[in-house]
């Protein structure tokens, strides 16, 4: 069963959660780092992307970003902008995107569920982004940003927050500049507490890595190095533990997570589209962009033209956990076969595109020249990452994008 713990978190004065809550540090580039944290010294991004406070052409992965993390943490505390609460607490965080909401449970997760593969993954992570976050904690001796973590809902926990977030007033409650609202909820209460803690012992077996696989790596590669340095070591020392949110399966939102192609791998355009109709139906649509509205469907952008793709039966197998997945049949059927992309994770001549960016930033890549063509993905569903998860293989990657984002600095624990 899965074990949460509460802690002495960090969080912003209440008159600068605003401007202090950032971006994950991993959906944006340096450039655009830079631009979100111009004239504002609050941003947590000068902790999560440090390298916007050091020359230009220092290395991301130098020494000098990760000590320059820890120094602006360091230097956040002093000067009273991040504050420790005075006792152990949960969090319950609850974002609004549209009409869609998702309330989690904010809280520390064992590494040794971890270890044990109680928190269950789906993708495989890549050697040098996770020594990238490994480096950046154990220098900075915090975990900035939460890994986002689901759940297969309960019915008593689901009631408990509920009843907790009506009858409580937030702590925290804003809209950010793209419009979804954040709002934070204290849990005080050693009873509350400890219900809560109950209920997540006793009633949910297993949690699933949504986003956030390097970090949870890294923070439990941290925590492993830790404990076998540390002599008087209990288990019970706070680098045990990593930051996460854990949210209700049902209330999870994935959006598309589609790609851009640079080129036909010598093939010209009539006769691409003449093979892959081997494995698809292919229609034209015209020039008014197409989304896919089911699975075993995929839109096409070439040439300023829309087709939609519709998969033939020989083309997946439902009885696969993963070769049922949409992004297989792609994978297999088109970007291996025809354009030579095997690795995708590594190939150069593949992009990927979250849906929260919409079609026409599609449009707008591939008619720069820059890229040939766009292929457009049905959302993977929260029961599909559930079962891979479950049957411990891995999906494609990029295979999910999950909307809304966490935001980082709304809660920080600190374990050195």
């Amino acid at each position: 069963m899965i074990t949460i713990k509460a802690f002495k978190g960090y969080r912003p004065k209440d008159d600068l959660v605003e401007k202090i809550a950032s971006v994950p540090y991993d959906v944006i580039n340096k450039s655009e780092a830079q631009q979100l944290a111009e004239g504002n010294p609050h941003s947590f991004l000068h902790i999560t992307r440090s390298e916007i406070d050091l020359p230009d052409d220092t290395d991301v992965y130098s020494q000098s970003v990760y000590d320059k993390a820890r120094t602006n943490f360091l230097d956040f505390v002093d000067k009273g902008w991040l504050t420790q609460d005075s006792e152990d607490r949960l969090y319950l965080y609850r974002q609004v995107m549209g009409d869609h909401a998702q309330t989690g449970i904010l809280a520390l997760s064992s590494i040794t569920d971890y270890f044990e593969n109680r928190i269950k993954k789906h993708e495989f992570t890549r050697p040098v982004k996770e020594q990238d976050r490994i480096n950046n904690m154990k220098t900075a001796g915090i975990h900035p940003g939460p890994v986002f973590l689901t759940y297969k809902h309960v019915d008593e926990i689901n009631a408990w927050v509920k009843r907790f977030t009506e009858d409580n007033e937030a702590v925290n409650d804003f809209v950010a500049d793209d419009g979804i609202r954040h709002s934070l909820w204290a849990v005080t209460d050693h009873t509350e507490i400890h219900q809560l803690v109950t209920l997540f012992k006793e009633k949910v077996p297993a949690s699933y890595i949504a986003d956030g696989h390097h970090r949870a790596a890294s923070s439990a590669k941290v925590g492993k190095a830790l404990a076998n340095e540390n002599q008087n070591h209990s288990g019970e020392e706070s680098y045990n533990y990593f930051l996460s949110v854990l949210f209700p399966d049902h209330e999870m939102k994935i959006l598309d997570y589609n790609r851009l192609i640079a080129d036909l791998n010598g093939i010209s355009d009539e006769d691409f589209l003449v093979a892959i109709a081997e494995d698809f139906e292919v229609g034209l649509v015209g020039v008014d962009a197409y989304k896919p509205e089911s699975a075993r469907c995929f839109g096409l952008y070439i040439n300023k033209q829309w087709y939609k793709l519709k998969a033939k039966p020989h083309s997946y197998d439902e009885a696969d956990p993963i070769d049922t997945l949409d992004i297989s049949t792609i994978s297999n059927h088109i970007l291996a076969k025809h354009l030579g992309i095997k690795d995708q994770r590594t190939d150069k001549r593949i992009d990927f595109v979250g849906g929260i960016r919409g079609l026409s930033e599609l449009e707008k890549r591939v008619d720069s020249g820059q890229w040939k063509l766009a292929i457009v993905m049905h959302p993977v569903s929260i029961q599909q990452l559930i079962d891979i998860a479950d049957s411990g293989q891995v999906m494609p990657p990029k295979s999910t994008w999950f909307e809304p984002k966490l935001r980082s600095g709304l809660v920080v624990h600190r374990f050195a």
